[in-house]
């Protein structure tokens, strides 16, 4: 099992009910912080030191207050702890469960386990660690089961998120047409942007654009 662990959860409640899955499976060391900056010295310290970590677990949302932080949210935090010690375990306890985003965690990210917060989070936190030891690949809690068989998932390309970010904002064809030829981003013209709109729609079954946008939010995509 994990010899030294570090959890980056800013609530003492759930941080609690980590630690105490962290000593049921007799875990020597364990460390707790509430700040991703924290969370980054720590490992930071320990690659230092000579004693890495072997498992991060860490939330997706922080509450800002009083301190000043550099990094903000889960995802800088593992976005900068791959840079410092890309063979760290990760894992994401989180209450988020927008599927897109869950995924883009794995595959950006090379997260190991992602566990939503609910019922059965603890056991399935657990769970989650022991596979991760083992080292199996994207394990996900029973709830998110399916998200790595989801057609519509795995085909979405950086250039719908971009469509449909700008369609949220309110942009025409036109205005999305203009946007992407200042930044360079092919194909860009109208009739080829309002395809690949369309296949969205059929992706989501959706009536119409305010319906489209309203899937992606939901889905995680904006």
């Amino acid at each position: 099992m994990f010899k030294k662990v570090l959890v980056a959860e800013d609530l003492d409640s759930i941080s609690i009910g980590i630690i105490q899955v962290l000593e049921d499976l007799n875990i020597p060391v364990i460390d707790h912080v509430k700040y991703c900056d924290d969370a980054l010295l720590k490992i930071k310290k320990g690659m230092t030191e000579n004693s890495p970590y072997d498992l991060l677990i860490s939330d997706l949302s922080f509450k800002s207050d009083h301190r000043k932080t550099k990094l903000s949210s889960g995802e800088e935090l593992i976005g900068a702890v791959n840079k410092v010690q890309p063979s760290i375990k990760k894992i994401i306890f989180s209450i988020e469960d927008k599927s897109y985003r869950i995924k883009s965690l794995f595959d950006d990210l090379k997260i190991n386990a992602y566990v939503t917060k609910g019922r059965n989070s603890i056991d399935e936190l657990k769970t989650a660690i022991e596979k991760t030891f083992r080292n199996e690949e994207k394990i996900v809690s029973s709830d998110l089961s399916l998200i790595f068989n989801d057609k519509a998932l795995i085909e979405i390309e950086s250039y719908d998120i971009s469509i449909l970010n700008l369609l949220a904002k309110g942009y025409t064809l036109e205005n999305i047409s203009n946007e992407f030829k200042v930044i360079s981003i092919t194909p860009n013209g109208t009739s080829s942007i309002e395809k690949r709109i369309n296949k969205l729609k059929i992706y989501f079954k959706a009536n119409n654009n305010v319906h489209l946008i309203a899937i992606a939010k939901d889905f995680g995509l904006i």
